[in-house]
């Protein structure tokens, strides 16, 4: 741009790209000299646009983490980015509903007609499998409040309801947020019962940080916590086998989130015969799955499901003699 407000607009997106800009560098991206970029910086800083001076030998201007959000100012493909990254975040349940739909109409309303209409082509073009509102996202300020507590170590307040209705109120010590097939959770340790524990965040109600602080004990991490909470969790139905393959083999149809896998020490590419031990409140989906695995398997318990899959066994030997419909 060859007028000064064009380049004074074209530094300003410079610095608003992140980190620190030398003046030698702005200077050569701008196409002027260094005392014009001072000139620039001091106009920006008359507009209120926090801009802060780094001094060394490394140093030179960024834009600082300002009392108010300064005008942002993309380009054709960053502005894309973010409206489908909107999009996509609230049919996946990372955004809620309401917020990414009007930071979403903020960002299109001040769209150039030629920018709007690419937007335009690829919505009317995409597709998603999953319908729309399917996911839970949990409340914002309840977010912000655990992940401030995750992230400083301390211990939050909060109003919980189960899934059978009943609340109660509880003291967690937040080890990590972890999104799992369309549910946020929060998993952590409850001190009132001395164990670790996961929540939806959608089900908390009134998190609020108390004073204090903990030490995050050493292990799995959250994401790892959470699926193994899953598998290990009260069910109807307790059920152990022994397959027999690699480890990777049986996570292929049997993922943490549903199965624990007794690991050895030895080479986990190495097939041996594996315990699993896996809860479920029905049964009638697992016969499919171990046929699925085309692995050897012995069914310790119960005997139901040996039933079921002995059934489902006859029907395949059945349809498969079958040669007119």
């Amino acid at each position: 741009m060859s007028r000064p407000t064009g380049r004074v607009l074209t530094l300003l997106e410079l610095l608003q790209s992140g980190g620190t800009r030398t003046i030698a560098e702005l200077a050569d991206r701008i196409g002027v000299d260094g005392r014009t970029v001072r000139r620039y910086v001091d106009q920006l800083i008359d507009l209120d646009v926090p801009v802060e001076t780094v001094r060394g030998r490394y140093g030179g201007y960024r834009l600082a983490r300002g009392y108010r959000l300064p005008p942002l100012m993309l380009n054709d493909d960053e502005a894309l980015a973010v409206l489908l990254g909107l999009i996509a975040g609230r049919r996946t349940g990372l955004a809620t509903d309401t917020a990414s739909e009007t930071a979403a109409a903020k960002i299109r309303r001040v769209l150039p007609e030629r920018l709007a209409r690419r937007l335009d082509a690829v919505l009317q073009s995409l597709a998603f499998t999953r319908p729309s509102g399917e996911s839970i996202t949990p409340d914002t300020g309840t977010l912000l409040t655990i992940a401030d507590a995750v992230r400083h170590r301390r211990p939050v307040s909060i109003r919980y309801t189960d899934r059978d209705g009943r609340r109660s109120d509880r003291t967690l010590h937040p080890y990590g947020i972890v999104s799992h097939s369309d549910r946020w959770y929060i998993t952590g340790a409850d001190p009132g019962v001395g164990e670790n524990r996961t929540f939806r965040l959608d089900r908390i109600h009134d998190a609020r940080a108390l004073p204090g602080s903990f030490e995050k004990p050493a292990g799995p991490d959250p994401a790892e916590r959470v699926l193994s909470g899953f598998a290990t969790a009260s069910y109807r139905h307790e059920v152990t086998l022994r397959i027999h393959g690699t480890v990777e083999q049986i996570r292929a149809r049997l993922p943490a989130g549903i199965a624990s896998v007794e690991e050895s020490g030895e080479d986990p590419a190495t097939e041996r015969w594996h315990h699993v031990e896996i809860r479920a409140e029905r049964l009638d989906w697992l016969p499919a799955v171990l046929a699925s695995l085309d692995r050897p398997f012995v069914i310790e318990r119960p005997d139901e499901l040996r039933d079921l899959v002995i059934a489902l066994a006859d029907r395949l030997t059945s349809y498969a003699r079958q040669t007119r419909g």
